[in-house]
């Protein structure tokens, strides 16, 4: 008897989509001369400084299992950093848990605090794991559609309309993947004015807290009131060109870290060890290269934005992380139509703004971490593909 895979697999993974970023990435793998606009993955190589941590302590023989939670010294050196860099102020031995990278940490959040039936808000577009998770948690992903009069920001008015008794988490992804939206102190104070007399919690994705680029980071952690009812998650793969390293990190109250750190228990025992020593140095001595990074990536923003302007397409002033969001609406073609056109025919890979959730249908995202010469000739080939369609300047 042969087995019937449909019945032994799970319905809810069944369900699940593939992502939508990588089908372009199986695509482009083949393609010479293909500028990829489309991994959101900086271009520059892990600092030597930290590269050399991670290999001194393999010299060094630093190979065994770390405590669940992470070393000490790195959990110790996470707080100083979310002290210095943001204002943060987190109990090294109770409320944080080193995690394989953010995505690790927002899984562990959402399965600690989720009962079947739950509701989680999530602003749309933003990164594409976030439904998936909260349906694999058994709850029920409650999107709000985000738009570009309002800068793609979450309104206080648009959040308090989705709550309802059953709401249990908000997912609050600023700076935003993929549209480089930013959240003000303003728009966070408005935010937690909705909140901060209700039992959810907020989850704070900030893995781009340190690419913004005209005002700093606020965590909404800072905001009166909020400490006590958000995660926040960060990590080391934007910030220090570590997306291999696999580093992220939880902070937040005691009691829901420790609920977390016993699924990361059983389920990945520790993050890896050299990556955590490598972490290690990165926060110690890394807040130059963080800026060196940063300064780059704002010449190229300013760059790429000019650049879609001026050859037709509407685009977003993105203000965080490395992505603009360019309207496409104006070629009459779906996104996922106008990438795969682009791609085969000037071999310019995008994401589709409608891999990032429905409100993204009609854009395309494009990362800005590549090269300036990379950058620019793909906009040349855009212009190009844009003309033949007769949709140009």
């Amino acid at each position: 008897m042969s087995v019937n895979y449909d019945s032994v697999l799970s319905d809810k993974v069944k369900d699940m989509p593939a992502s939508g970023i990588r089908k372009f990435f199986d695509l482009l793998e083949n393609m010479s001369e293909a500028i990829s606009l489309g991994v959101g993955e900086p271009d520059y190589q892990t600092p030597w400084h930290i590269r050399d941590a991670g290999i001194y302590s393999l010299e060094k023989g630093f190979t065994k299992y770390t405590s669940n939670s992470g070393l000490t010294e790195l959990r110790k050196e996470i707080c100083r950093y979310l002290l210095r860099r943001f204002g943060l102020e987190y109990s090294w031995s109770k409320e944080v848990v080193v995690t394989v990278g953010g995505s690790e940490a927002i899984d562990l959040a959402v399965r600690a605090m989720t009962n079947p039936g739950d509701e989680i808000i999530i602003p749309e577009p933003s990164f594409v794991c976030y439904v998936p998770i909260a349906r694999l948690a058994g709850g029920i992903p409650v999107t709000i559609p985000t738009k570009p009069e309002n800068q793609f920001r979450l309104t206080a008015e648009e959040l308090k309309a989705a709550i309802t008794p059953r709401t249990k988490l908000l997912i609050l992804p600023y700076p935003n993947n993929p549209t480089g939206a930013i959240l003000e102190k303003e728009d966070l104070e408005e935010i937690a004015d909705v909140i901060r007399n209700t039992n959810i919690i907020v989850i704070s994705d900030e893995i781009y807290a340190e690419l913004t680029y005209e005002k700093k980071h606020i965590s909404i952690a800072n905001i009166e009131g909020m400490r006590e009812r958000t995660i926040v998650i960060n990590g080391f793969s934007k910030a220090y060109s570590m997306t291999g390293w696999r580093m992220g990190y939880a902070c937040g109250p005691e009691q829901i870290i420790r609920q977390m750190t016993k699924i990361h228990q059983y389920a990945i025992m520790c993050a890896p060890t050299t990556s955590q020593y490598a972490a290690i140095e990165a926060l110690r001595n890394g807040d130059d290269d963080i800026h060196v990074m940063r300064e780059d990536y704002n010449q190229r923003r300013r760059l790429i934005i000019d650049g879609f302007r001026k050859i037709g397409l509407d685009t977003f002033e993105a203000k965080g992380a490395f992505y603009v969001f360019p309207c496409i609406k104006s070629t009459g073609m779906s996104s996922e139509e106008f990438c795969e056109k682009l791609l085969m025919s000037r071999k310019v890979a995008a994401v589709p703004g409608s891999a990032f959730g429905e409100s993204g249908q009609g854009y395309i995202r494009c990362c800005y971490a590549a090269s300036v010469a990379d950058i620019t000739e793909a906009l040349k080939r855009i212009d190009s593909f844009l003309n033949e369609l007769g949709c140009g300047r």
